[in-house]
């Protein structure tokens, strides 16, 4: 990523919009971190914690285009650490910190911010009453909760859900409405919630079609076993969202 951002920029430093390209791990780019920024109100001096941050995109996205503070928790060390890195390459260092922490147990003290937000990264996380409550505690009364995620269908077979855990690390996957009561149930109000798969469902086909077109490439840097087995779960998953069994839901709900 470092050295593709950088070929685009082949002097003075790296600027935030560099990466946007390459660094929003997670469905819709940019234009979907702004969505989710409106929909929980995310201002110039909002206190704004990601949670699942993964590299670090949309923390450095919000930060660059609204000028407030983010802080992003992500479980594996390795990605907190690029992110830091990559966050002081843009220096954006003042305004984004990224430190590992695990989203059952926030490092923060309550009320610490005035919003929330995750891109698919709860799919990860069984215990989500547990992370909807952590959220929760850590805003401040009146604060926005705003996250993305998988959500499954009725028709999704229970041998579906199992391959999903298995290949996915796919978790207690939610239906739109179970995500609603579940955010009710963490003390979340005015709660909305919106089946975007059809914002999805053009994305993921149009990944596994990239994927098949640059196949040659893909068995010289790294083996036609790799290839095939990305191919057969990638193609599994874009299977199960055009058959109608696995979508994608955008939550948000005032603390």
């Amino acid at each position: 990523m470092r050295a593709a951002a950088t070929r685009r920029r082949p002097a003075g430093r790296l600027a935030a919009a560099d990466l946007f390209e390459f660094d929003q791990d997670h469905y819709g780019g940019i234009e979907a971190v702004d969505v989710l920024a409106r929909h929980a109100g995310v201002r110039r001096r909002s206190r704004v914690l990601d949670v699942c941050a993964g590299l670090g995109g949309p923390a450095r996205f919000l930060a660059a285009g609204r000028g407030c503070r983010v802080v992003g928790v992500e479980l594996h060390g390795g990605r907190a650490a690029a992110a830091a890195r990559l966050t002081r390459d843009v220096g954006l260092a003042a305004q984004v910190v990224v430190v590992r922490g695990d989203a059952l147990a926030l490092p923060f003290r309550a009320h610490a911010f005035d919003v929330c937000l995750s891109q698919e990264g709860l799919l990860h996380i069984a215990d989500k009453p547990a992370a909807l409550a952590e959220c929760r505690r850590v805003l401040m009364p009146g604060g926005r909760l705003a996250f993305t995620d998988w959500i499954a269908y009725a028709r999704l077979a229970d041998g579906e859900h199992e391959q999903l855990r298995r290949w996915m690390a796919a978790t207690t996957l939610q239906s739109l409405d179970s995500y609603r009561a579940l955010l009710g149930r963490a003390g979340f109000g005015s709660v909305d919630a919106h089946d975007i798969t059809h914002e999805w469902r053009p994305v993921l086909r149009a990944r596994l079609e990239r994927h098949r077109a640059g196949r040659a490439d893909i068995v010289a840097r790294f083996g036609a076993q790799w290839a095939d087995e990305y191919d057969r779960l990638f193609g599994f998953f874009v299977g199960l969202v055009e058959a109608g069994k696995l979508g994608g839901g955008r939550f948000s709900g005032t603390a």
